[in-house]
């Protein structure tokens, strides 16, 4: 990778964290002092927690094409670009994110793809809580997980 694709990956990541960052400010206001009982919240965080997941795999997505990563198993999709992601791959990049961040994002990858489904279903405060829990942890993991790519891309 030149010097010019470096830049622009730079402030691609850039741009995808801003966003990842004001759905993750969206999602702190949302849920203070939320309730079990407050319905109309609890559909308001669950919609922002999908979008949270949504705006970070599309991150991982820019991350995948500037390297080339080409996913052929169109079933495991999703799964296996979070894998890739932790791995280093010689001579090419340092891995992306680290293996905590990754198991956070396979959690609310499941929460993504039940919100997605669940047209008609009601939303369980404890499972909301939980990933809620996970969702918050996010945007931190991915900065501190970023400088370190960069770190380790610098000293290659």
């Amino acid at each position: 990778m030149d010097n010019q694709q470096l830049i622009l990956l730079k402030a691609d990541i850039n741009a995808q964290l801003q966003l990842i960052k004001a759905i993750d400010d969206k999602v702190a206001v949302r849920a203070e002092g939320v309730n079990p009982d407050d319905v109309i919240r609890l559909e308001s965080i669950a919609y922002q927690i999908h979008n949270l997941y949504s705006a970070t795999e599309d991150l991982l997505k820019i991350v995948a094409a500037c390297f080339e990563n080409h996913i052929a198993d169109t079933q495991q999709w999703h799964t296996a670009l979070l894998n890739r992601m932790t791995v280093p791959i010689p001579r090419i990049c340092p891995a992306f994110i680290s293996s905590e961040t990754a198991a956070l994002l396979n959690g609310l990858r499941g929460f993504w793809h039940f919100f997605h489904h669940a047209y008609g279903t009601n939303i369980d405060y404890e499972q909301l809580k939980i990933n809620l829990d996970m969702a918050r942890k996010i945007n931190s993991n991915l900065e501190k997980d970023i400088e370190i790519f960069f770190q380790q891309w610098a000293e290659t």
